[in-house]
């Protein structure tokens, strides 16, 4: 879809409202430059620009792709294609909506084909509409507008990535567990946009060096290309500072992992005392519960009964006391040194060096 078309000469807009594409690939040759923008255009839409503009074949096939980093190619007719990347922050959702914008660059004509919700470029005209002193460069001003929108819009994505990031960084340090699912959502994502915003450093530093642009655009190429240095420095800490996070929060859940096995043991240890406790009685019971002959006609009197009763009780209660006590007071054996372990040294001398000066 087109979404805007003009011609600019002399620093100014040449008409009011869209022109016909026809139209604008004739004036392109007549002085000035024409700015065609198009949103996320058909394949025969695309077909349709590339035969009124000379675009190459390769050139309009990487503008119907989707890129992960921002890339820049020069052809043999001149023209140059620059895809950058744009990001914006949904403060619904939480999570950064990107987009793409490739740019076919031309003395004569740009071409914006815009990928996404994230890659509004009205601003980016209208801004330099109030500009004839740039406009007046020529072509190369467009680009120098629309990369200084991009960066510009990285910066609200930079703060509201911190926002999130101190967020998560309280809630784990504070002792609780973080959602990892949401610590690692927000790692992805900051790696995704440094991947946008990193290469693009790349890109506009050739441009800077490579003398193509207008001596009087250098200082806001320049601009542009300190923003993004500062961007860039942000987005690699906060991609280190969520790997810290991470591993704070693996830790803290381990910790805790740890206090629930603990509670679990000292349960687990309370109802085994019970049950010891227990055992003899049981076996008392068990015993006397028994109606072999021997034990009916031994038992005739009350006082037999108490004895028996209590020998059963106590016995096994003093063999489980010995026992316990016994395993208690075991001494713990050494580990055995590893082998071609360093040798036990004595008084600053290894074992087997008793005889002084060796031979």
């Amino acid at each position: 879809m087109i979404v805007d078309c003009a011609h600019y000469r002399d620093g100014r807009r040449q008409h009011a409202g869209a022109m016909p594409l026809e139209q604008a690939a004739a004036r392109a040759e007549q002085g000035g430059f024409v700015w065609l923008g198009m949103f996320e255009p058909a394949p025969e839409e695309l077909a349709v620009v590339q035969r009124n503009f000379g675009l190459h074949e390769l050139a309009v096939e990487d503008a119907q792709a989707f890129h992960l980093r921002p890339k820049a190619e020069q052809y043999e007719d001149g023209t140059e294609l620059i895809i950058v990347r744009t990001a914006r922050y949904d403060d619904g959702r939480e999570e950064i909506d990107t987009g793409e914008i490739s740019i076919f660059l031309s003395e004569h004509f740009v071409i914006t084909v815009r990928q996404g919700i994230a890659s509004e470029l009205a601003g980016a005209r209208s801004r330099l509409e109030h500009r004839p002193e740039l406009l007046r460069t020529g072509s190369a001003s467009t680009l120098w507008a629309i990369l200084d929108q991009v960066v510009d819009g990285y910066a609200p994505v930079v703060a509201e990535l911190d926002r999130d990031i101190e967020q998560i960084e309280a809630t784990v340090f504070s002792g609780t567990v973080a959602p990892t699912e949401r610590i690692y959502s927000l790692r992805r994502e900051a790696t995704d946009f440094y991947r946008a915003v990193h290469p693009l450093l790349a890109v506009v530093g050739r441009r800077l060096q490579s003398g193509r642009s207008p001596t009087e655009l250098l200082p806001y190429f320049r601009d542009v290309h300190d923003h993004l240095l500062l961007v860039n420095e942000e987005v690699a800490a906060q991609r280190d500072l969520l790997a810290t996070v991470l591993e704070a929060n693996i830790a803290v859940i381990s910790v805790e992992q740890n206090e629930i096995n603990l509670r679990q043991s000292s349960t687990v240890e309370r109802l085994t005392i019970i049950a010891t406790v227990f055992l003899p009685l049981s076996f008392v019971v068990g015993f006397f519960g028994q109606n072999f002959g021997w034990l009916v006609e031994h038992i005739s009197s009350f006082t037999a009964f108490i004895v028996l009763t209590a020998t059963g009780i106590l016995l096994p209660c003093l063999l489980l006391y010995l026992w316990l006590r016994r395993r208690r007071r075991r001494p713990v054996r050494p580990t055995p040194v590893a082998m071609g372990a360093e040798p036990v040294r004595k008084q600053g001398r290894p074992l087997g060096d008793e005889g002084g000066a060796g031979s």
